[in-house]
């Protein structure tokens, strides 16, 4: 009698799903352990530089266009190689001084992106605000993507009183609160695990 298609003789049902998952476990420790090895370094943690940051005003409403510049250190790099996605947050926040009361807050957007490999396939992948991801072949075009993104649709027209300015507050940086649990525990004691931008303020006047 012809075995049934993927199926291997005397090999139990759930040993390609139990493999997986033993792989992915022992992934996840030795990142844990690399972490743990490396916390007793204490230095400034990584920058990203905002390197151009305005806003624009069109039909659609209001869009960010912003540049960063920043490098992976070898933790960082480490751990995409192996398997760990690793996810960028960028906070924008519009606000209005008011004399009489607390500033007015017009806008205050985040947007996420996330960047991802595919240890088998060798391929790396970028999705930005939970768009259709893209594929890049090399580490450096993926971050390419990351570090120049499109414009980002911030608020749309009606938001703002055209003629008022406002105090625009930017900053983007890796979010350490979307790593798999194992990782996540010693990344926050750990600078290697850090990289962020200081917030960019600047003054907008809406059209």
């Amino acid at each position: 009698m012809r075995p049934r298609s993927g199926f291997t003789p005397g090999m139990p049902p759930f040993f390609t799903d139990y493999t997986r998952t033993l792989v992915t476990f022992f992934r996840l420790l030795f990142l844990t352990l690399l972490l743990a090895c490396s916390m007793p370094r204490a230095h400034a943690a990584d920058v990203v530089d905002i390197t151009r940051a305005y806003i624009e005003s069109g039909e659609e409403g209001y869009k960010l266009a912003a540049s960063y510049a920043f490098d992976l250190n070898h933790d960082l790099d480490d751990a995409v190689q192996h398997g760990v996605p690793l996810y960028f947050t960028t906070e924008i926040e519009l606000t209005r001084p008011r004399w009489y009361w607390f500033d007015e807050k017009a806008i205050v957007a985040r947007q996420t992106s996330k960047l991802s490999y595919n240890v088998l396939l060798r391929q790396y992948y970028v999705s930005v605000g939970g768009s259709v991801q893209q594929t890049f072949s090399t580490l450096d075009d993926a971050l390419f993507l990351i570090r120049r993104p499109s414009r980002w649709l911030v608020a749309a027209r009606g938001a703002l009183k055209v003629g008022q300015t406002y105090n625009v507050t930017l900053r983007m940086g890796m979010d350490r609160d979307y790593l798999p649990k194992p990782i996540q525990v010693n990344a926050f004691n750990n600078s290697d695990w850090r990289l962020s931008s200081n917030k960019k303020t600047f003054l907008y006047t809406a059209e």
